[in-house]
């Protein structure tokens, strides 16, 4: 970074560059208020650790996927806020989310959604998968060159989470355009996007798909749901099915896809790691480990200070937004020596957060981490070489990828690519 503490939620150098931002602002201090949102940004591994371990009584989860720039609803009064908050709570973004849930609220639902990513579903959901992902090969292979994100990553990671929820196989290809790219967030959220349901315009296909099922139950994802109960024996609302089934392929298939093109792009440029894991395909959950960790798919959560308390000596009064760098604690060069270094021995390198941690980690990474080995291992085998478009990206020492316009995600807007089919 060539100027002193950039704007992380506006500035485009920030968005091609987000490891040199968590670096220059750690470098000056693990835990510190950044000048553009007045957030508290915290950029070290122990620090992000310790806000993630935290209860959601102490740091609330309201803001977790707009952070503050969307404000809050109120002007936070004293050393407490929590009854403010629970007040004003469904006035704010995606309020109405798994992602956005406290305390035994998320826990209940958490736990219904849990109960059904089994071991036996992700193993029938991975067979699916070889064949998609070698139907989606054999079209793309003939041509040589692609766009390895939106037709390779992003196509697999939709039907990935289509199949297990069980969508039909007709509507597929429309969800995949559907969905697109993540939205802007330097040039404003899509109106649909800011809401308390920003997954309002998939609700009419999704509740035509859960009445089919009360109606016809089939082996599918959506025909479980319908049949969960909360512990205590009682079942949810009918919108409230409606709301988990969206929000799971909302988060299933979009943190997948961008791993898998970040991981394309990494092989792309380095020939002597693709013949080492052609030779050891073995090897390629280390490698996914590493991508996780040093390009993490969501590069900050944020979370909601409810009460005055500390944070590496560092007061944070009751109303104040932290900005929890996932990405920064994973380069943090203190838990992870040289840290911008693919190392597949390295021996912590599921300390990552490339899925988060704590009570709002990924609940789906065992299914993600399936999904991307499965795509790289069927593109790997089918290959006998991956070379990064120079037309499209610039030579290997002046490379140049775009990057989706958002703060919070870490998205290859393009990834175009040249192969060598096996």
């Amino acid at each position: 970074m060539s100027e002193a503490d950039p704007d992380f939620f506006t500035d485009p150098r920030v968005i091609q560059d987000p490891r040199g931002y968590f670096d220059h602002m750690r470098s000056q201090c693990p835990v510190m208020r950044e000048r553009y949102q007045n957030s508290m940004m915290v950029t070290g591994y122990d620090a992000v650790m310790e806000v993630l371990n935290r209860r959601d009584d102490v740091y609330s989860s309201a803001v977790n996927v707009l952070g503050p720039v969307q404000g809050l609803p109120f002007e936070p009064e004293g050393s407490d806020i929590r009854d403010q908050l629970e007040a004003r709570r469904h006035e704010m973004a995606w309020s109405d989310h798994l992602a956005c849930y406290d305390g035994q609220r998320h826990a209940v639902h958490r736990q219904l959604m849990t109960d059904l990513l089994t071991f036996k579903r992700l193993k029938a959901n991975e067979q699916y998968l070889y064949a998609l992902v070698d139907r989606l090969l054999d079209d793309l292979l003939p041509r040589r060159k692609f766009n390895a994100a939106r037709e390779y990553a992003h196509a697999t990671a939709t039907f990935a989470i289509s199949d297990i929820l069980g969508i039909p196989m007709e509507d597929r290809w429309d969800l995949v355009e559907l969905l697109g790219a993540p939205p802007s967030q330097l040039d404003g959220e899509a109106t649909h996007r800011v809401g308390p349901d920003p997954l309002i315009f998939l609700k009419e296909r999704f509740d035509g798909y859960l009445r089919d099922r009360l109606e016809t139950p089939q082996a599918d994802l959506m025909t479980e749901l319908l049949n969960s109960k909360y512990r205590d024996g009682t079942s949810p609302s009918f919108d409230q099915f409606s709301l988990l089934a969206r929000f799971m392929f909302g988060a299933g298939q979009d943190t997948t896809s961008r791993v898998i093109a970040m991981a394309i792009r990494v092989l792309g440029d380095d020939r002597t790691l693709q013949a080492l894991l052609r030779a050891e395909p073995g090897r390629i959950p280390d490698f996914i480990e590493e991508v996780l960790r040093l390009e993490a798919p969501v590069k900050v959560n944020y979370r909601l200070a409810v009460e005055d308390t500390q944070l590496a000596g560092q007061d944070i009064p009751a109303g104040t937004v932290l900005t929890v760098g996932l990405m920064a604690a994973s380069t943090d060069p203190a838990h992870f020596p040289e840290p911008d270094r693919i190392d597949l021995d390295r021996p912590n390198k599921r300390d990552h957060l490339g899925f988060s941690k704590g009570v709002h980690g990924c609940l789906g990474a065992p299914l993600a981490r399936m999904e991307i080995r499965v795509a790289l291992e069927r593109l790997l085998a089918r290959t006998r070489d991956i070379r990064i478009s120079e037309e499209h990206h610039g030579p290997p020492e002046a490379r140049r990828y775009v990057y989706e316009p958002t703060y919070t995600f870490r998205s290859l807007a393009e990834l175009h690519v040249e192969l060598d089919p096996a």
